[in-house]
């Protein structure tokens, strides 16, 4: 899809992002009918608790659950350390928080599994659970506690940051209308163009257009996005951020409004378009969920400057099992520590993260 519908936080929650899930999950020890089961030796230790085997098993399962692009890293050594430290961070920050932070975490908690019970149907929410022998109490109990850092670190967020990030990114925030043409790499059902078949179309796409040929005319018969196909390829009045492709969004910002750009190239294939119209949104006419966003943003950030500069104090030992040094298949085997997701990434929301294919996958 060109653009993200769920870019700002939907149903006033905040996203389990990818971000998310490296995150701790604690006190899961106990299973639903009450049995407990033996937690093994402690890994790590550090100011106020400890993880041990058990808890880190159960929380690869749900990274792998929750992220299945990160299931073939978790057995790595780098990774399992990245996820231990997260771990103890949300612990950490969740124990620390404010009983407000405590509450909404828990009410956010309940609404996301409950919307996404209702987005997958029970048998396929089920189902997912099942493939990785895990329970609701594992999920919720993740959630709650995510949910509680975010919300603590996101409510000491000032309004003097909030500005000052919008101006840092005050682009994104620009509403353009116009015109696109998508000749893509996939399109049908599941048919695939080579890069040189799709660029010799859109060459072709572009001399009509040269020729006088108009363009909404001209992205009903040729144009490969759904979303604006039978509009003509018209966006109308776009927020420039809701666009998931960074040289789609540059060719937005710098285009010369009413000129017809030359073919350009996305993951998605190849871009002809014609900007109408653009104009900045000044800071006092953003709207409450825009801030929000942002807002939500700066508390991820906060997470991510606690993890860097103030974990190493916490953390008093870590004594990890003995991991793989390269993930099953080896194909992403230079993904370690540093391909972690980090607390500012991506805005997935957990339906996304949960069930990639739930989408209507434009």
């Amino acid at each position: 899809m060109l653009f993200n519908k769920k870019k700002a936080w939907k149903l006033g929650v905040c996203a389990v992002t990818a971000v998310l899930a490296a995150s701790m999950l604690a006190g899961c020890e106990k299973k639903g009918s009450g049995e407990t089961t033996n937690p093994g030796k402690v890994v790590a230790t550090y100011k106020g608790g400890e993880i041990t085997e058990k808890e880190l098993e159960t929380q690869k399962k749900i990274i792998s659950f929750m992220s299945p692009e990160y299931a073939q890293l978790i057995n790595m050594s780098e990774f399992q350390n990245y996820m231990v430290k997260q771990k103890i961070a949300f612990a950490y920050l969740s124990s620390k928080a404010s009983e407000t932070a405590k509450k909404e975490g828990e009410k956010q908690a309940a609404q996301v599994l409950e919307q996404n019970r209702k987005n997958l149907g029970d048998k396929q929410y089920e189902k997912l659970l099942k493939a990785q022998s895990l329970n609701e109490e594992d999920l919720k109990q993740y959630l709650v506690q995510a949910m509680t850092a975010m919300e603590d670190m996101t409510s000491k967020v000032t309004e003097d940051e909030i500005k000052n990030k919008y101006e840092a990114t005050k682009q994104d925030y620009m509403v353009a209308t116009l015109h696109n043409v998508l000749i893509a790499l996939r399109y049908g059902d599941k048919k695939e163009r080579t890069k040189d078949e799709a660029l010799k179309i859109a060459k072709d796409v572009k001399s009509q257009l040269d020729q006088g040929a108009d363009i909404a005319e001209m992205a009903k018969k040729y144009s490969d996005d759904s979303s604006s196909k039978e509009n003509g390829g018209l966006y109308d009045h776009f927020t420039v951020g809701q666009f998931n492709s960074k040289e789609f969004k540059e060719q937005i910002l710098k285009l010369p409004l009413n000129k017809i750009s030359d073919p350009f190239e996305s993951a998605l294939g190849y871009h002809i378009v014609k900007v109408d119209s653009r104009e900045e949104t000044p800071y006092d006419k953003l709207s409450s969920e825009q801030k929000n966003v942002i807002k939500q943003t700066l508390g991820a950030a906060k997470i991510d400057d606690f993890m860097q500069n103030q974990l190493k104090d916490i953390i008093q030992k870590i004594d990890l099992p003995k991991a793989a040094e390269t993930p099953a298949g080896g194909a992403d085997a230079n993904k370690s520590e540093k391909d972690a997701p980090k607390s500012g990434d991506g805005a997935k929301s957990y339906s996304e993260t949960v069930n990639p294919q739930g989408s209507s996958g434009k």
